[in-house]
């Protein structure tokens, strides 16, 4: 009669903890979740980010005044008869974005190509940058 288990008032006493094998198996069904739903959101990162047929690089940023930054991107495409975009932008001293401007990349028959643009800001500028590119282009880029 010792082995039996006697059943507590709830009312009285509170809900019985779980045993210790079903709280072992409740860790251990969600440490496997965890893990799933990680390795699920590395994987869709890596095929939506990671390996991009469009690559854009700063080739260099000069701060024409106040309220205009010159961006130089540097741009390499796995396709040079596509068209891409790059997003460009300035920051201010304090690393807040005071500018940006998207660039239609037009088809060329070289893989790297350089492109400059302008980028008017809302407050003086100290650094212009390569936000990122690709190859999904905007209607209103190509005026349709």
């Amino acid at each position: 009669m010792q082995n039996e288990m006697i059943e507590r008032p709830a009312a009285r006493y509170g809900r019985q903890q779980l045993s210790r094998r079903t709280r072992r198996r409740i860790a251990v069904g969600l440490t496997v979740l965890v893990l799933v739903a990680g390795v699920v959101i590395a994987a869709v990162a890596f095929f939506r980010f990671g390996a991009g047929d469009v690559k854009g690089e700063l080739g260099g940023y000069r701060i024409v005044d106040d309220e205009t930054v010159e961006v130089t991107v540097s741009v390499t495409r796995d396709d040079p008869s596509r068209r891409v975009v790059c997003i460009v932008r300035a920051r201010s001293y304090d690393g807040n974005e005071i500018g940006r401007r998207e660039v239609l990349v037009a088809p060329s028959t070289e893989e790297t190509v350089q492109v400059r643009t302008i980028v008017k800001t809302s407050m003086p500028a100290v650094v212009g940058e390569v936000y990122g590119c690709g190859s999904d282009v905007p209607p209103y880029l190509v005026g349709g």
